[in-house]
């Protein structure tokens, strides 16, 4: 969310970086939402004005009745004074009224009015102008077949679908034996990974109230994401990003405590409304899935280095476990109104043989914090940090990356040296069927 100030005064700047992400039908609410913010503004003057004429009319007021003892003729002037006080308090009345609805018209517009985003963001409609940066080690097609990657896992009787389905439906999944401890040693080792890079530890809330969600994601992508509990104010948490950044609601954080640097594990539960290929069999787009994330809460001027070291977190790790990877930068169309810049990183499918995403990585400058009320306290004054996200580990999808990237050609899957110690020491998984 923006500063209405910064509205108010580069509206033009505001409308190109709207056509710059192909949402031209917001244009006309940078025109209504400075309109309302003028009526706004003219309401508190003009409410401001009658609080302090008030004491000096009551003390009128009672000055006249006092003299009115002594003098009847000061009555009726007593009695008009009096009817000012009381015109004065209904205006005021109305005004604080009218505010209330004003501020909640802006609000309502400027949670749906975009981020403006960095200079160096590639400018495309959607995710087909994303642009690749670099690659990370050498995307191999082996000369073995590399099965779906549930068939995969069926060899070492490692899933189970059709259960699920049963109990859950479509989108939800049974891991089993080595495979479920694989996919608990892969978070095992993402969480040491980042706690090894000096970030903090935290298992959040897995539920949040609806003024938090409200505070960290745009409407489209609440709407699309977000589980909601029936009859009460809280919400599954589709990342624990929403509950990590949450954290610091309405909070005011000593300068001296920046950066907050925190790595968080959760589950995450996702609608993925309006996303193809739910009902298809796999473990690739599912409901519910686990995640470690790293989040960062920083001074504006230290965004975009921390930015460049949390993807490069990302690349470390999946390298570690001898997967290739790829940067791909988002373009501007397929950045989330909140983001300012943000960034892909796609792990290497032998199978399909392409990329495909497994870690995002965000740079949401101050907009998080102007929505949740976050604030630092410095040595010159109060000012708003900017907060970053990223995806550490989110398997199964990372799995698929690693059983399809680690496959022997004899079925069995070669764990890497990084997971071993996760694995009791196993260097081989070795298939059942």
């Amino acid at each position: 969310m923006l500063d209405i100030k910064f509205i108010r005064d580069n509206p033009d700047i505001v409308k190109e970086n709207i056509k710059k992400k192909f949402q031209e039908e917001k244009l006309p609410l940078v025109d209504q939402v400075i309109e309302l913010d003028r009526r706004n503004r003219d309401a508190m003057t003009e409410a401001n004005t009658l609080r302090a004429d008030r004491n000096k009319l009551s003390k009128r007021v009672g000055m006249l009745m006092g003299q009115a003892k002594k003098d009847p003729s000061k009555l009726e002037e007593a009695e008009a004074a009096k009817a000012q006080v009381k015109a004065n308090a209904d205006r005021l009345a109305e005004l604080e009224q009218l505010e209330a609805e004003l501020a909640a018209e802006i609000r309502k517009i400027m949670l749906v009015i975009p981020n403006i985003i960095d200079p160096s963001v590639p400018i495309g409609p959607d995710d087909s102008a994303n642009v690749e940066v670099e690659r990370f080690g050498e995307a191999v097609v082996p000369d073995f077949e590399i099965p779906y990657h549930t068939d995969i896992m069926e060899r070492f009787d490692g899933v189970d679908m059709d259960a699920a389905g049963r109990v859950s439906g479509a989108g939800f999944y049974y891991l089993m034996g080595d495979i479920a401890r694989l996919h608990e040693a892969v978070l095992a080792y993402a969480r040491d990974f980042m706690i090894n890079k000096g970030f903090t530890f935290c298992v959040p809330p897995f539920m949040i109230h609806g003024n938090v969600v409200e505070g960290v994601m745009s409407q489209t992508d609440m709407d699309a994401m977000m589980y909601k509990i029936e009859g009460e104010d809280l919400y599954l948490i589709g990342t624990s990003e929403h509950s990590m950044i949450g954290k610091f609601i309405d909070q005011m954080i000593p300068e001296d405590t920046l950066p907050q640097t925190l790595t968080s594990y959760s589950p995450c539960f996702r609608k993925e409304k309006g996303s193809h290929g739910i009902e298809e069999r796999g473990v690739y787009r599912i409901h519910q899935f686990e995640k470690q994330e790293m989040i960062v809460v920083c001074k504006p001027e230290e965004s975009m280095d921390w930015y460049e070291k949390m993807w490069r977190y990302s690349v470390e790790l999946f390298r570690s476990m001898d997967i290739p990877v790829r940067q791909l930068e988002c373009c501007s169309g397929d950045l989330a109104d909140l983001k300012v810049k943000s960034c892909d990183i796609e792990a290497w499918s032998p199978r399909q043989q392409k990329y495909f995403e497994v870690c995002s990585c965000s740079n949401l400058g101050d907009a998080q914090a102007r929505r949740l009320k976050m604030r630092v306290r410095g040595e010159s004054g109060t000012y708003l940090p900017h907060t970053l996200n990223n995806t550490v580990a989110a398997p199964p999808r990372m799995l698929i990356a690693l059983l399809e990237n680690n496959l022997l050609p004899d079925g069995s899957v070669k764990i890497p040296a990084a997971l071993q110690p996760y694995m009791g020491g196993m260097q081989v998984l070795a298939p059942k069927h």
